[in-house]
């Protein structure tokens, strides 16, 4: 049975009380105030109508057996100071009659109150019934509750993930429509080419002229702008990216894994000015409007287009060995014909390599392209006119 079931009982039984205020020590009132609760028991244990009626019919027996043994011991009395043999045979009678009226009594006292000891641990052990049923439910409920919580532990958990996977991937598609090459545009492509050649040895000159002849005479030379520094210092690169805001940056001239070569402002012959490829990158990152495409069109640089990836701009192409000069004029050339013909830079770069090989360059010194893993260079144009 359940502890309502339980509680249901007790709550019938303490219906047909009928409290003796006198020798129950508890008033009616309070009995009632904490009958309401399964607690009640913990303060007293009622009598039943019939655990009462017993104990009453037990006292009845019990007085009556007390004045027939009282009678009893008046006729013994009254027979002993008679000297009439007659009344002393009739107290007698008397008196033995009284005792044995007595002794039923008694007897039938003890029965009734075996009978309200029986109607006592009846009660008894159905409280004690319903005090494990109520644990057995409180566990349960606390059972329940537990299991409550850890689900709604669990729903807010995946809750949460969810957001979270739906913040990365907004975080992911914003990372994405910000890295958007900011093309096609009103503006025209801006290609900011740096030559430096301290020590007179690089023809940079003629690879400038080169690119500039084959921008010309493309297919959409209008859209191309070019911004040439030859003898180009450390202060022509930071001023070329924050003025101009190219949207390639090229560089030629000396290099290697991580150094950089730029001129120092002197009219004659010297060593250059020497940047850690770190300190290049700083400087191609210092403005609001990143390049899309760096070209380090030097001897070694290819090591260096990953760091470039990472922090400044979603294209980078280096030079995977030593190039001759002559290579890397023939690779610049024809690159940024491509472009301004309308290629993507995927395609410009194959275009570039072709010319290399064409002109018998082996495979394994070709420059290398690499891109960020959210743009596509087959799919990127840089130059692309309205329609």
């Amino acid at each position: 049975m359940s502890a309502s079931q339980y509680r249901g009982q007790l709550d019938r039984k303490r219906k047909e009380l009928e409290w003796n205020n006198k020798s129950s020590g508890i008033s009616i009132v309070a009995a009632q105030g904490l009958a309401g609760t399964s607690r009640w028991i913990a303060y007293f244990i009622p009598a039943t109508k019939q655990r009462w009626a017993a104990e009453k019919k037990a006292g009845e027996h019990r007085t009556k057996e007390s004045h027939k043994r009282t009678a009893a011991t008046k006729a013994r009395t009254a027979a002993e100071k008679s000297n009439s043999s007659s009344v002393v045979t009739s107290k007698l009678r008397t008196a033995e009659r009284h005792e044995r009226e007595a002794a039923a009594a008694g007897k039938e006292a003890g029965r009734w109150q075996e009978r309200a000891s029986a109607y006592a641990k009846e009660e008894l052990a159905m409280q004690g019934r319903l005090l494990k049923a109520e644990q057995s439910e409180t566990t349960a409920e606390e059972r329940r509750r537990k299991r409550e919580q850890q689900q709604a532990a669990r729903r807010t958990a995946a809750h949460n993930a969810a957001v979270r996977q739906r913040l990365d991937s907004t975080e992911t598609l914003v990372g994405v429509a910000l890295r958007e090459l900011r093309v096609p545009k009103v503006e025209r492509l801006r290609v900011l080419i740096l030559g430096a050649a301290a020590e007179g040895d690089l023809r940079v000159g003629r690879e400038q002229k080169r690119i500039r002849t084959a921008v010309e005479s493309a297919l959409h030379r209008d859209l191309v702008e070019l911004d040439v520094r030859p003898a180009a210092t450390t202060s022509d690169l930071l001023d070329g990216i924050t003025k101009f805001r190219p949207h390639i940056v090229h560089f030629s001239g000396h290099s290697n894994d991580d150094l950089i070569v730029f001129e120092d402002e002197l009219n004659e012959h010297h060593h250059g000015v020497i940047v850690t490829a770190q300190a290049f990158a700083n400087a191609v990152a210092a403005t609001d409007d990143p390049p899309l495409l760096v070209l380090l069109n030097s001897c070694n640089s290819a090591a260096q287009i990953d760091r470039l990836i990472e922090e400044v701009t979603p294209f980078a192409i280096g030079m995977s060995a030593e190039i001759d000069d002559g290579d890397a004029i023939t690779y610049a050339a024809q690159f940024y014909a491509a472009l301004a013909n309308g290629q993507s830079i995927h395609s410009a770069h194959l275009s570039a390599q072709a010319a290399l090989e064409l002109a018998g360059l082996s495979g394994h010194e070709l420059p290398t392209l690499a891109h960020a893993d959210d743009v596509d260079p087959s799919t990127t144009i840089l130059v692309k006119a309205d329609k």
